[in-house]
């Protein structure tokens, strides 16, 4: 029987999933649908599933969106064609890229176009490598971060540079840098890590837990890779650790002669399910919160996004009644509502 859990802080939504979600609930209280997605909107299963319970169609392939209906570019970041693609098609076209995302894009354009021999470091296949790498396929060349540099010979040794997937693990960044560094001393790298804020801070609660708890839970779906990064920390660091979807997932004997689980979510897993598991764990002493830092990144709506909105209130208050001086539309409040309460309302 469980004694206690120690609930990670922070844990579960980070800003550029809080501004997709949020984004997508305006698409579908906006519309009378169907919306389309291109991708899921955020990598969890009970979130897509949520939006498609009103009416949401993910697609995987742009030409999948009927000509003229609106459409929604996934939070991980889309290749330039599957953009121009959704513009060609799409009556409205709204990009819910994550700005740490979109750094690394901008990061990757500007290399390539000085003449650089680009090392990506991501995962084969995860929807943001595919969009990052599209950027320019030319100059870029994906690699797995468990398998390090391999066979990579670059043009010029002097014009090299490295980025990284912005969910991975920072010991899979660091292992990889480490490796580069050596062996190509001009290295190029951002000033600032490409490593998502949010993706750093729960490894952090994760490596703190792991100290005081005999087994670790990580709330959230199979293909969130930064969900996966969390498990493989806990493990690293010889603590026991499972990756569950819900609370049903998780099985007795997991349990067996544990005292402490150390609970956490990856950046996709809304809270609810977190609140789940400690339900089902049941523990005798109770939970308690296990905060390491205090997280107040705010990625405001996308701009095509509040612009639409603005033109749509703007007519209907010139249609009906003007607005009192001053006073603050939707858009402009958006910071003083979460993820979790757009989904409520779906």
């Amino acid at each position: 029987m469980v004694d206690r859990v120690l609930v990670a802080e922070p844990r579960g939504f980070c800003a550029g999933v809080e501004m997709a979600i949020k984004a997508l609930t305006w698409m579908v209280r906006i519309f009378d649908g169907p919306v389309y997605c291109y991708h899921e909107i955020v990598h969890n299963e009970w979130v897509v599933k949520a939006f498609e319970r009103v009416g949401v169609v993910f697609v995987d392939h742009i030409d999948q969106v009927p000509e003229g209906a609106p459409v929604m570019l996934s939070a991980h970041g889309s290749a330039p064609e599957v953009v121009a693609g959704a513009q060609d098609r799409a009556a409205i076209v709204i990009d819910a890229v994550c700005p740490l995302v979109t750094k690394v894009h901008h990061e990757v354009k500007r290399m390539a176009e000085k003449g650089f021999d680009i090392l990506y470091i991501g995962h084969e296949g995860h929807d943001e490598a595919v969009g990052t790498v599209a950027e320019a396929p030319e100059s870029i060349t994906l690699i797995e971060p468990e398998l390090g540099l391999g066979a990579f010979e670059p043009s010029d040794p002097e014009k090299v540079a490295l980025l990284a997937q912005t969910t991975l693990g920072v010991y899979e960044w660091q292992e990889v840098m480490d490796s580069a560094q050596t062996r190509y001393p001009d290295l190029w790298t951002a000033r600032r890590s490409d490593l998502c804020y949010a993706t750093t801070n729960r490894q952090s609660a994760v490596q703190a837990l792991v100290e005081h708890a005999d087994l670790i839970l990580v709330v959230g779906s199979e293909n969130s890779s930064n969900t996966q990064a969390l498990v493989r920390v806990a493990l690293e660091h010889g603590v026991p650790a499972h990756r569950i979807d819900s609370a049903d997932r998780i099985r007795d004997d997991w349990l067996e002669g544990i005292s402490v689980v150390g609970l956490t979510a990856g950046a996709s897993a809304p809270d609810h399910l977190v609140q789940a598991v400690i339900d089902r764990l049941d523990p005798t002493l109770g939970f308690e919160l296990f905060s390491v830092t205090e997280e107040e990144e705010y990625f405001p709506l996308p701009p095509q996004l509040r612009n639409f909105v603005g033109v749509l209130q703007a007519m209907i208050e010139a249609s009906v009644t003007a607005r009192p001086a001053r006073e603050p539309g939707l858009i402009e409040t958006d910071r003083s509502w979460t993820a979790t309460e757009a989904l409520d309302i779906l």
